[in-house]
């Protein structure tokens, strides 16, 4: 009994012992506070104000707004102009200054993002004032998706997650051989194409449009982007023969969302005035008031003016043998003079002059002589198909492109990337 007591006592003498030593403290380093460096600048370093111009807003009245004064505004706008022309800022775009820490907090650099990606930097800390262009590194993702039909293009678009840009760029690259009005419920497509992200994860908007294919009434009407002159390096798009889709004139003054409400027809007859013939030369686009119409052609505006039934209207010359007229606008946007681009906005849908309803009237001269655009007869001038000498290359540049997109093994229902990343500019 004496040796248990004994040994009791000897353990619980030891536990005791354990309770009372003291456990080695841990310390926890705390991470240093990381120091974030934006557009070349330490944040830390600086007052950082982040601000959207606002209507009517100047950059002289943002400097002084920030203890900036008018000989130092103007000295830094005469210094800069061949880089940056200050009268240029818009409303709505985002800008941060940097201003000192002191008790001034007078600006010292002034950063205006044109977009997500670039910005331009004014640097007027110093004597010396600098103006400098920055582009944020971006990654593009090539990505394919297809879908099918059952309203129209923007609605299929839309349900697939898919923003408008795309879908104008769709619209673009089919403008001269796809009536988006007339795609039937049933017709299905399939794009390759690129999308831009900041950081990684921040997206940034679509690159380019890589080959797509529109199956209607029972047509693979394929597009491949191809550079065919290497010199000057602008690309084209071109069916699975080689021919450009794009020709001298568009199909439509609206891209898409319209409807043809009446063609061109000479023996015409109108119940309103007793049934009697009254030609109509023009072809009727119906579309919502404030629908922005497009030049069909590339040329020079030699009217925009407001004239009787004709309401406001904008004529083009495009050369000595075309020109388009565009009637009862609710606004015109370009002036006599002015040279378009075919795609510019020159106006936007109204009801001015005799007219029913919304709608923008196009009519169509061929060497002085009123013609239907839409006709078969009416022979358009194309643009020039592949040289033959480069078909060879272009057959085996698309040649994995439409294996692609022909591939209907996995129906894709929603964006997949193909190419993790293709580029980092």
């Amino acid at each position: 009994m004496k040796k248990i007591a004994i040994l009791l006592a000897l353990i619980l003498c030891f536990s005791s012992c354990k309770k009372e030593e003291k456990k080695p403290e841990i310390k926890i380093e705390k991470p240093e506070p990381k120091t974030e460096i934006r557009f070349g600048y330490k944040l830390d370093d600086y007052k950082v104000i982040q601000d959207t111009i606002k209507k009517g807003e100047s950059f002289g009245a943002i400097l002084d707004r920030h203890h900036v004064y008018y000989p130092k505004i103007n000295q830094i706008a005469t210094s800069i102009t061949d880089i940056f022309d200050v009268r240029r800022v818009r409303a709505g775009k985002p800008y941060t200054i940097l201003a000192s820490k002191d008790s001034t907090e007078q600006a010292q650099i002034f950063i205006y993002k044109h977009d997500k990606i670039n910005a331009t930097v004014v640097d007027f800390k110093d004597s010396l004032v600098t103006a400098t262009l920055f582009k944020k590194p971006i990654k593009i993702l090539e990505k394919e998706v297809s879908g099918v039909i059952n309203s129209s293009l923007s609605v299929t678009m839309d349900s697939l997650g898919l923003k408008p840009n795309l879908t104008w760029s769709i619209a673009d690259i089919y403008a001269w051989t796809l009536d988006f009005y007339a795609l039937q419920k049933g017709d299905s497509f399939k794009f390759v194409y690129e999308e831009k992200f900041i950081d990684d994860t921040i997206f940034a908007g679509y690159g380019d449009v890589k080959s797509a294919v529109f199956k209607h009434k029972g047509k693979d009407l394929f597009a491949f982007r191809f550079i065919a002159d290497s010199i000057n390096g602008i690309p084209e798009y071109y069916d699975e023969a080689g021919n450009m889709l794009r020709s001298q004139f568009l199909k439509s003054p609206i891209k898409f969302q319209y409807r043809i409400s009446s063609r061109y027809n000479l023996k015409r007859r109108i119940a309103y005035y007793g049934n009697k013939i009254r030609p109509h030369r023009g072809t009727d686009f119906a579309a919502k008031i404030g629908t922005p119409i497009i030049a069909t052609a590339s040329g020079t505006v030699i009217e925009s003016t407001r004239r009787g039934g004709n309401g406001k209207f904008v004529k083009i010359k495009h050369n000595s043998t075309y020109s388009t007229q565009y009637l009862h606008m609710s606004k015109r946007k370009v002036n006599k003079g002015d040279y378009v681009k075919q795609g510019d906005v020159i106006g936007w849908v109204g009801m001015t002059g005799n007219t029913g309803g919304p709608h923008v009237c196009y009519r169509f001269w061929k060497n002085g002589k009123e013609v239907d655009p839409l006709s078969p007869k009416t022979k358009l001038p194309e643009a020039e198909p592949l040289k033959e000498s480069i078909k060879p290359k272009y057959n085996k540049f698309i040649q994995p492109l439409k294996y692609r997109l022909e591939n209907k093994k996995v129906p894709i229902t929603k964006p997949q990337i193909i190419t993790e990343i293709i580029a980092k500019k």
